[in-house]
């Protein structure tokens, strides 16, 4: 009786001791801090051959800034990718909208630190421009831009070899930072571009923003698939120093007149 009364006390005992032993675990995995998702990551390139279908690009210079986010927004909603040409100092300004570009698959390309005028700058100026904007968007987002805009499409020899990457220019020069119209920035983006044009507009001017909408819907209904720069040149290998206009050779650039100091064509000097 002594010897069963024992066993039946140790059964309750081991019993007991497991339950504990589950309970504390539970606890255990209640507190554990849960498990990092994955963090989101962009789409993946698209295969659009610009010799086979009707492309143009829509690019967009000296942003980010306070109308990029409805910018972006407009773009996303028609899925549209779209090439963002930005400053250095803005791009510290808003990490967030950057980050953005590139997981919704916009391309992001350098357009100089300040907005200064290239030609104006000795080679080791033109490098700290352009090296400053390539770190600020690496450390933002993890790219490196291919890709870089001279401020007012100012470039020469000197700054082809110290900037060391392709430069795009434009074959649409809608003007909006001089006009800052609406039916005018509307009326250039639809019925202007050819096929294989690069178009220039600039996101930090609200009439530009509120534009958009319209000139996608107009370009798609005059069929062109709208593309990054990169995807217009897709297959094609750019030149470090040299200048593209568009796909077309026979595009012509239409550059502006670097305007004066304070010009709304960059942002406020600082």
């Amino acid at each position: 009786m002594l010897l069963a009364a024992t066993g039946c006390a140790g059964g309750n005992e081991t019993q007991a001791t497991g339950g504990q032993a589950a309970a504390a675990e539970k606890l255990r995995q209640e507190m554990r801090p849960p498990s990092p998702s994955r963090p989101p990551s962009p789409p993946p390139p698209r295969d659009i051959d610009c010799d086979q279908v009707k492309c143009v690009s829509l690019t967009f210079d000296d942003g980010p800034g306070e109308h990029t986010g409805r910018l972006l927004d407009t773009l996303e909603a028609a899925g549209v990718r779209a090439t963002f040409f930005m400053l250095g100092q803005m791009v510290r300004e808003h990490p967030d909208l950057v980050r953005r570009m590139v997981l919704e698959g916009h391309e992001v390309a350098n357009h100089t630190w300040s907005h200064r005028d290239l030609t104006g700058l000795s080679p080791a100026g033109v490098r700290s421009q352009i090296e400053r904007t390539q770190e600020a968007v690496k450390d933002v987002t993890g790219v490196e831009p291919a890709l870089m805009r001279p401020p007012y499409g100012a470039t020469d020899e000197k700054v082809a070899r110290a900037v060391g990457m392709p430069q795009i220019l434009w074959s649409v020069d809608t003007m909006d930072w001089r006009h800052r119209s609406l039916v005018r920035n509307t009326k250039v983006g639809i019925h202007e571009p050819v096929h294989g044009d690069i178009v220039l507009y600039h996101d930090i001017h609200k009439p530009t923003v509120d534009s958009i909408p319209e000139v996608i819907e107009g370009l798609k209904e005059r069929g062109f698939t709208l593309v990054t720069v990169t995807e217009m040149f897709q297959g094609e290998k750019l030149t470090p120093g040299e200048t593209y206009t568009g796909r077309i050779e026979e595009a012509a650039q239409v550059a502006a007149d670097p305007p004066p100091s304070g010009s709304p064509a960059g942002p406020p000097a600082r």
